[in-house]
């Protein structure tokens, strides 16, 4: 099956792994009918674009749910070492947050540190956005979470 059509901030970096922002009921069927296993969501959950019911969506269709809320001002460590955890293992899976800020941001560093070229990573990161490059608050401590 082909990429869903209609999901925001859509990316796929490899063929395990694929991104976004927030899902709607209809995508989490869309991403079941494509394969995928395990969907984790960075967000926080009281954000009004998130889906309350996620998890239990996610189980109906057969996928595996974890969530690793990240407050966007203040990203840790920790969240980094629970995600990498979260994406390991070869079943497909899918990441997310409201925009696919989070997630872009951690990829860039687990990319890199998995030894893709930097330069390569920078380019997946960009598509979503450059924390040295936002006027966003949060921005530099994204940027410092990643190495920048």
């Amino acid at each position: 099956m082909s990429d869903p059509v209609g999901i925001r901030a859509w990316q796929r970096l490899d063929a395990r792994v694929t991104t976004s922002g927030a899902l709607g009921a209809a995508d989490i069927a869309a991403l079941a009918d494509m394969g995928v296993r395990h969907v984790v969501n960075l967000a926080m959950p009281d954000h009004p674009e998130i889906l309350p019911d996620e998890a239990d969506l996610c189980a109906q269709h057969g996928i595996g749910f974890t969530a690793i809320p990240i407050p966007f001002d203040c990203p840790t460590e920790d969240h980094y070492q629970r995600f990498r955890a979260a994406i390991s293992g070869d079943d497909p899976v899918h990441v997310h947050c409201v925009l696919n800020w989070r997630v872009s941001a951690l990829f860039y560093r687990s990319n890199v540190e998995d030894g893709m070229a930097p330069d390569r990573a920078l380019a997946l990161l960009r598509q979503q956005w450059d924390p040295r490059a936002s006027d966003n608050p949060a921005a530099p401590a994204w940027a410092s979470l990643i190495g920048f």
